[in-house]
């Protein structure tokens, strides 16, 4: 990527200030904005499971669902019997699982989806020979049902995303209900990862549905893949860091900037943007990624850059949110594996509602969270020390 590229913010009046991100963000990915989007903010699995699940039942149609993750509990049988059902109904029930993400699911669930007709393809199994297509993963979560309703975010199909984030074993998520013209993107998402696990059919064309609009938020839908050196998700988390103006909030489970993005983190800090981390706490389910994060923590604080840690239970909300204007969600994390290893989807959201509604979300995390200072930080211990100079030769993993 050429490093000019949005070498500065706009500094358009407020009125102006959404066309003038639009303007930056087209001009940076090549990839237009859609209008007459609507989109609701779902938060943890008390909202999100029965909103997902009221959409697979209300299908007609079609349903498309693509994940990283599918394991075990209630809610993933609950999830087959539902997409079972559908597809014994006469919908055309097609669902991708990440082959390596959803190793961990039930055998139970796979037999009630195949046995009532649903369509199941794996995404990269491993092949010994094949190394290299081992460690690149479709990461995209994707439900689109009638091709006109459509999902994702960073919510996987297992027992550890249901409730409301109560306590370690309920954990806190984000998630997005789209309508309108946005979710073709979203489809095309599925599609393409379908076709690379051998469904190569081509897709009936005559009958995709005309999406009307149906709300009032521009939606920009962007797919990324893996990539040597660069992709577009780090050509999204560039932009929007390029773009802040005033304030800058990041809510990612695995952060671990490679050091382009975290010195671009430090620079946004100095110019006077108010920059604010949220990362998992005491909970974590990768302990070699927490230490990976953590790795980056001083000369964030170095730089003035605020870093908070999620106490009751695993954080797995995957947000950006600039200046209250301008949202960034979808499956990528602010790593070097979302950024470089695995097939990801984000989408832009230009809609002041939408990121109020988030911003208030990541007020509330929040007050249920620790601050990190500088003092604090290096106070810590010789075997946190040993565990982060350990895990710096495989940063690029994590």
């Amino acid at each position: 990527m050429n490093d000019n590229v949005i070498d500065k913010a706009p500094t358009d009046s407020d009125d102006d200030r959404p066309a003038a991100l639009q303007r930056a963000l087209e001009g940076a990915l090549g990839v237009p904005f859609t209008f007459g989007n609507r989109i609701d903010v779902l938060r943890n699995g008390r909202e999100i499971f029965p909103a997902m699940l009221a959409a697979v039942e209300a299908a007609q149609e079609t349903i498309d669902l693509l994940t990283f993750v599918y394991w075990q509990g209630a809610i993933a049988q609950r999830f087959a019997e539902a997409l079972a059902g559908q597809a014994r109904a006469g919908v055309r029930v097609r669902v991708l699982l990440d082959a390596v993400g959803a190793a961990r699911m039930k055998r139970e669930c796979l037999d009630v989806m195949t046995r009532a007709g649903v369509e199941v393809e794996w995404f990269r199994p491993p092949v010994r020979w094949r190394v290299w297509q081992t460690d690149n993963r479709t990461h995209r979560k994707v439900l689109v049902c009638d091709r006109r309703v459509g999902f994702t975010g960073g919510v996987g199909i297992a027992q550890e995303w249901e409730g409301d984030a109560r306590h370690p074993g309920e954990w806190r998520e984000t998630h997005f209900r789209i309508e309108g013209p946005a979710v073709h993107g979203l489809h095309a998402a599925f599609l393409g990862n379908w076709a690379e696990a051998g469904r190569r059919e081509y897709e009936d064309l005559d009958s995709m549905p005309a999406l009307a609009d149906c709300g009032d938020a521009r939606l920009q839908v962007v797919r990324s893949t893996a990539a040597i050196g660069w992709s577009d998700v780090a050509t999204v988390l560039r932009a929007v860091l390029k773009v802040a103006q005033r304030r800058l909030r990041i809510t990612s489970p695995y952060f671990v900037p490679d050091p382009v993005l975290a010195a671009l983190l430090a620079a946004t800090a100095a110019r006077g943007v108010r920059v604010e981390v949220l990362v998992p706490g005491p909970h974590h389910d990768q302990r070699v990624s927490q230490l990976a994060t953590q790795d980056d923590f001083r000369q964030l604080l170095d730089a003035g850059i605020r870093i908070y840690r999620y106490q009751p239970t695993m954080l797995h909300a995957k947000v950006v949110s600039v200046d209250g204007e301008l949202a960034c969600v979808g499956s990528a994390n602010f790593n070097q594996r979302s950024m470089r290893k695995d097939d990801e989807i984000c989408v832009q959201v230009l809609h002041r509602p939408t990121v109020q509604r988030l911003d208030l979300q990541f007020e509330a995390d929040l007050e249920r969270s620790l601050p990190l200072d500088l003092r604090e930080w290096r106070r810590r211990g010789p075997l946190q020390r040993l565990g982060e100079l350990l895990v710096r030769p495989i940063r690029h993993q994590t």
